[in-house]
């Protein structure tokens, strides 16, 4: 039997204590851990805490404190303290009046406290009692105190507020576990029901280990129910459920219970290893506590404290012992095949040490089952079938006319509806239960009169599989979110968590939960930016993760701002209008931000934002645009500047170009946003009125006249007499007014950036200006981004520049990811990130991702990229653990580590060891490449060499942190004396028989590796004799075939130098023994005959056992047994037939068996006959008689007067006895007042109307021959109340 796998330790040997403190005061709370250089981690509410104003936290080698400084009462708190895959709990109270602080009673050594790490507070599980204290553990391993991950907490959907959570207790400690159940929607009150495994009904088992208890506080209406093990045994452990059901309402839960075996000094007491098993001798729970029944004495040995007693000393020593390490051989197989001599050899083999419990498990084993006479075929032990589907149970019964019963749980199943179908095809009877269901989860048997076969049958619940995953979305504030997602199975439960914590119907009702089929929807009615978080939803056979980001509302724009055209000296006033009153904004002219002034006026009321420019001038005009603060885009408008000059122009007046708000250059920018429209409106004079020419690509001082040619590629529109002569594009308008000329471009495109030129004749001359026109735009879209890392649950990302920057400098950028199966795209940041490599967070481990960006500059937003390769972040694993030496010599060493506690979604690739040389940094690699085995042989070393070790596993993310050796290892053999571990069955005689196979396994010890030498009787053994193999650490001897020659002694000598061990060991080859001799008859006399023979001369190298003596009648010759297993040389045959004549043999016995050959009587017996007279038997009569004894006793009553009363008894006795009935010890027998009755032996005194007066003792009296007997009554008669009395007493 496989040993129970041993809880680990606590990892603090000191642990913080509740404590209270006054008001302002401070409290330090002092934790100590086994090892100095362990990770601590404080927590307060499940939240971690860091040093501060408020904590100051100090580490000092294994030695952690918490100080809590200015103590107020939000400072009374749950508290806890973390150390590896431990974690304890403590509490500290507040007071406002000074107190002395009063610490928790300091906990008993030995104790292994661990409380089960959750998100959130919650009531503890299972409250310790006593010296040993136990709180849930996690899930399905067995962690050290309470391992964080993975979280048990299991759900509250049901009738229970507060399930009691799996706990551990050390042997002899106390643990209570707690049920508690909200009544307040119940009509009644509910039943709760405590099993041990799947049937085992607790409440029959209270007692002195066992208690049961329950409380109702009215004002919560919360029933408590505890279930409390006191002084627990190794044998509590094991799995446990608690049922409560209340009419149509029922719910159910598991827990686990783990029992530690008590810490245990290196040095022990062999005398108090030894314990008996049976109630006299269990274990006392005091040092003065006597066995409960007075004999100390009685009850079986228990070995196994002392085996494993023994084992951990072997290992504290240091001693190697052989262990098979093969996980694919059966070891009960082996036993089971094994003769009881191998049993200890084979236990010695693979490491079992609980042999007493090995061989109950054997006995079990091998137990034969009796043979049904009703039963060809019985039920199988158990079966299983997947809920949903059909089963169908089948055995085969002897007679085919036989009826058979179905039972489930003991109950009769009735042949009604179509559930259950039966089945009756000759000998076999089937029982098929259509769509098994949970309820089905029983105990099933078929009974054929007063045999009966049973089985269990195990329904598996198929796993809830999600379907469609959650979605990642991202919502404004305010709205409505709807987190959806699949499952397999309709109607399956589901648990939402956020960040961890599970979401529960909250009183304002934040969240809804809805179910539609197969779908489950997480309903947020108002979205606000606390609701932003990865949510998670929850099935027993997957998960689905999703994050959820809030943004603030989307801004819509109710009035934008228009282009203007206003006078010299005028006011112009731009105004928009936004949905959102408090969004402020900033305004730009020409991409520069506007400064308020004295001619330049911002305001901002409500929703509407005015830029107010007075006494416009030339230089005001220009692009002028309104970005609101945290939104991607902007309005934009232009300002035109019309300035009015009244001149007088004769008749004749050349053309003049007037370009004053180009501040009086001939070559001025003008800048124009992409899309929007470019206007160009010159002033112009000139009579008559001019033609005007627009020209694009060249300055104006190289146009030409109409009819000469220039090189260049350029673009020409004429105005004459207001109509276009030439056109060049749709999107071009080009026209004129009185003193005007403009030019217009719808849409403005990059393409249209360029030098325009303005060239206006009429006969009196001609003028010409140029204008530089900028197109500027969003930037071009940046290259698809790199991954340069990953992380557990971040990545970092890097991208080029985009190629154009749109003509704006490029002033950030924005990041998008999802899902590789998803089509949500999640924004990353909402303001420009002004670097191009950026680290992305809050990643889900292990689920593949794809990133994109987004350049930003002042005018807007580019197309994104392409999206980036999938990548999946990962982390590299925890560092491998248990770095320790296997072996060493002079030229190698032997390393051996486990695995790393945490591994990740990445699969672990394998292991790189190095070493480096003292006083080095030069790290080099033990072998080339990674291993894949936790251990590792380092070979061709110098010795003498000091040298450092480490280990690190590696993943997909690359190397973990390195486990490295306490301290530098000298590459040197160290001496070890040599030593050779005998197994226990090979220290007496070793019995085999002829032919047999002789296999003898012998490890020992010794470095350098020892000589080892076998000799028999003395003599050097002959490799002819038999087979010898060696090995460094163990021996073999073998003997394929033996022989009655193999028999002997046999020295095993192991030798380093001078130094050596010996053991002897003896081996007996057996054989069956010869035949008896001189078998003679001695004497016949009546139905007698008398035996004597003599031993035989082979024994078979063993003791003779027995004989076996056999008769047979010389008519038939048909040999029948007289005697077995007999010890003596002489016997005597009886019972023999009368006129028949007799031979007899014998066959001696020893261990292996009978003799071939028998040893027959040379003479025969003839039995005569002889005359026979019957005497029949004599009996003696018996006597029937009996003394009168009162099998029911008179029972005192209290009667009231008026009412006939009463008094019964039952007598038995043999003759009839005779009754007297006595009031007062006088005789009431001829009394009008009272009848005695007599019926089959009872007894009755009816008394007639009685009165206060027939108040007394009465006595009943019965005697006949035999003897007499009496028992007796008090009777109280009550007077009636009259009922002017009741009145006065209803007043």
């Amino acid at each position: 039997m496989p040993e129970p796998v041993k809880k680990a330790v606590s990892a603090f040997t000191k642990k913080p204590k509740t404590q209270e403190a006054e008001e302002g005061s401070s409290v330090v709370f002092e934790a100590e851990t086994e090892k100095p250089d362990a990770k601590v981690k404080w927590q307060c509410n499940s939240k971690d805490v860091a040093s501060g104003d408020k904590f100051a936290i100090t580490a000092d080698g294994n030695k952690h404190s918490l100080t809590i400084r200015a103590v107020t009462k939000e400072d009374a708190n749950v508290y806890a303290v973390i150390a590896g895959g431990s974690k304890v709990k403590f509490e500290l109270k507040v007071v406002a009046k000074p107190e002395a602080p009063v610490e928790a009673p300091a906990a008993a050594p030995g104790e292994s406290r661990s409380v089960e790490p959750k998100p959130a507070p919650a009531p503890p599980a299972a409250t310790p009692t006593g010296a040993d204290t136990a709180a849930p553990a996690a899930g399905a391993a067995h962690p050290a105190e309470d391992a964080q991950p993975p979280d048990t907490r299991q759900d509250l959907t049901g009738l229970f507020t507060e399930k009691p959570q799996s706990g551990e207790v050390t042997v002899g400690g106390n643990i209570t576990f707690v049920a508690k159940v909200n009544a307040e929607s119940l009509l009644k009150k509910p039943t709760i029901k405590w099993f041990k495994g799947k049937w085992m009904d607790l409440a029959s088992k209270s007692g002195k280990h066992l208690q049961l208890k329950e409380t109702y506080d009215r004002n919560t209406k919360v029933y408590t129910f505890e279930m409390q093990i006191i002084a627990a045994k190794a044998n509590f452990a094991g799995g446990y459920r608690c049922e409560v059901s209340s009419r149509d309402k029922f719910d159910s839960c598991n827990f686990e219970l783990a029992v530690h075996e008590a810490a245990t000094s290196e040095g022990f007491d062999i005398r108090a290893a030894f314990r008996r098993t049976s109630e006299g001798g269990k274990k006392r729970s005091g040092p003065s506590t006597s066995s409960t029944d007075g004999n100390e004495d009685s009850g079986e040995l228990d070995f196994s404290t002392l085996l494993k007693k023994s084992s951990s000393f072997l290992k504290s020593s240091n001693r190697a012992v052989q262990v098979s390490t093969e996980s694919d051989v059966d070891v009960w197989e082996i036993l089971s095949h094994a003769p009881a001599s191998e049993y200890e050899k084979i236990a010695f083999q693979y490491g079992i040490t609980d042999l007493r419990g090995m061989l109950k498990r054997l006995k079990k084993m091998k137990k034969e089952e009796k043979k049904s006479a009703a039963f060809l075929k019985k039920l199988d032990p158990a079966y299983q079938v997947t809920k949903g589907h059909k089963i169908k149970l089948a055995v085969e019964v002897a007679n085919p006319d036989v009826e058979v019963k179905w039972l489930k749980n003991g109950q009769e199943i009735q042949k009604t509806g179509s559930k259950y179908i039966f089945e009756s095809v000759g000998n076999m009877r089937y029982l098929t239960i259509n769509h098994c269901s949970l309820a089905d989860d029983a105990a099933y048997s078929c009974v054929v009169g007063e045999e009966k076969c049973t089985t269990e049958l195990f329904v598996k619940e198929p796993p809830v599989l999600i379907v469609k995953n959650l979605e990642d979305q991202m919502v404004m504030k305010g709205e409505r979110v709807e987190l959806e997602c699949e499952v397999s199975e309709e109607g399956a439960s589901v648990k939402w968590e956020k960040d961890g914590v599970e979401l529960t119907r909250d009183e304002s009702f934040k969240y809804r939960f809805k179910k539609d089929g197969c779908k489950h929807i997480l309903i947020i009615n108002e979205a606000t930016k606390e609701d932003c978080g990865h949510y998670k939803v929850k099935t027993n056979g997957g998960e689905s993760m999703a994050e959820l980001m809030v943004q603030e509302k989307e801004l819509e724009v109710y009035q934008s701002i228009a282009d203007l055209t206003v006078k010299a000296k005028d006011q112009a006033v731009f105004k928009c209008e936004v949905s959102d009153e408090n969004v402020r904004g900033t305004w730009y002219k020409n991409g520069v931000e506007v400064k308020p002034d004295a001619r330049v006026n911002i305001t901002h009321i409500g929703r509407i934002h005015k830029l107010t420019i007075d006494d416009v001038k030339p230089e005001d005009e220009g692009d002028y645009t309104f970005v609101p603060d945290g939104y991607a885009f902007n309005l934009s408008a232009k300002l035109n500047f019309l300035e009015v000059k009244i001149d007088y122009v004769p008749r004749q007046d050349p053309p003049k170009i007037h370009l004053d708000c180009m501040s009086c250059t001939a070559e001025s920018t003008i800048v124009v946003v992409a899309g929007n429209k470019l206007r160009l409106d010159v002033p112009i004079t000139g009579d008559p009125a001019p033609t005007v020419v627009w020209t694009k690509g060249e300055k104006a001082s190289s146009v030409k006249p109409e009819g000469e040619e220039k090189g260049g590629r350029t673009t020409t529109w004429t105005m004459t007499g207001g109509e276009v002569v030439t056109e060049g594009d749709g999107r071009v308008h080009v026209e004129t007014t009185k003193g005007h000329c403009i030019f217009t471009i719808e849409g403005a495109e990059r393409q249209d950036e360029g030098i325009y030129s303005v060239v206006v004749r009429n006969p009196a001359g001609e003028d010409t200006a140029d204008i530089n026109v900028k197109v500027v735009d969003v930037p071009d879209p940046p290259q698809a981004p790199r991954i340069l890392s990953v992380g557990e649950d971040s990545c970092v990302v890097q991208w080029d520049p985009p190629l154009f920057d749109g003509g704006q400098p490029v002033i950030g950028y924005v990041l998008e990811r999802k899902k590789t199966k998803s089509y949500r795209w999640m924004r990353l940041n909402f303001d420009p990130y002004p670097e191009t490599t950026y680290e992305a967070k809050r990643m889900i481990e292990g689920v593949p991702y794809e990133m994109r960006v987004y350049a930003v500059n002042s005018i807007g937003m580019s197309r994104h990229s392409p999206a980036s390769q999938p990548f999946v972040p990962v982390a590299p694993t925890s560092e491998p653990i248990g770095l320790c030496v296997d072996d060493i010599s002079d030229t190698s060493i032997s390393l051996k580590w486990r695995a790393p506690e945490r591994i990740g979604s990445a699969e672990l690739e394998g292991y790189v060891v190095e070493y480096c040389k003292e006083g080095t940094d030069e790290w080099i690699p033990a072998i080339q490449g990674l291993t894949e085995r936790t251990s590792l042989i380092i070979r061709d070393l110098t010795t003498g060499d000091k040298l450092q070790f480490r280990v690190r596993a590696y993943n997909m993310a690359g190397p973990s942190a390195p486990a490295t050796l306490a301290q530098p290892v000298t590459i040197r053999e160290i001496m070890q004396r040599p030593k050779i571990w005998l197994p226990r069955n090979l220290r007496q005689t070793i019995v085999k028989k002829v032919g047999d196979t002789v296999n003898l396994l012998i490890p020992f010890q010794g470095k350098p590796r020892p000589i080892v030498t076998w000799s028999k009787d003395g003599e050097p053994l002959n490799p002819t004799f038999a087979n010898v193999r060696n090995s460094d650490l163990d021996t073999i001897l073998f003997i394929r075939k033996t022989e009655r020659k193999h028999s002997g002694k046999y020295d095993l000598k192991v030798q380093i130098e001078n130094v050596e061990d010996t053991v002897s060991i003896n081996l007996q080859i057996v054989d069956l023994p010869g035949p008896p001799q001189a078998l003679k008859i001695m004497d016949v006399w009546g139905f007698n005959v008398a035996l004597e023979w003599k031993p035989p001369k082979d024994n078979g190298n063993c003791e003779i056992t027995g004989y076996t003596i056999q008769k047979a009648d010389k008519k038939t010759m048909e040999w029948y047994t007289v005697y077995e297993q007999y010890r003596r040389t002489n016997c005597v045959s009886s019972d023999l037939i009368m006129g028949n004549e007799y031979v007899f043999r014998v066959f001696a016995m020893n261990l292996v068996g009978l003799s071939p050959e028998a040893c027959n009587t040379k003479d025969s017996a003839y039995i005569q006959k002889t005359g026979i007279m019957y005497k029949p038997p004599t009996y003696k009569e018996h006597d029937f008689s009996e003394a009168p004894k009162f099998t029911h006793p008179l029972v005192n009553r209290s009667i009231i007067a008026g009412y006939n009363a009463t008094l019964s008894c039952s007598v038995r006795g043999i003759p009839k006895p005779k009754v007297t009935w006595y009031k007062n010890k006088m005789d009431i027998t001829n009394e009008a007042k009272y009848r005695m009755l007599s019926k089959q032996g009872v007894l009755t005194l009816e008394i007639r109307k009685p009165c206060p007066f027939d108040g007394g003792v009465y006595t009943c009296k019965a005697v006949n021959d035999s003897g007499e007997d009496i028992v007796e009554c008090k009777l109280e008669v009550r007077p009636q109340i009259a009922k002017e009395e009741k009145k006065d007493v209803k007043k």
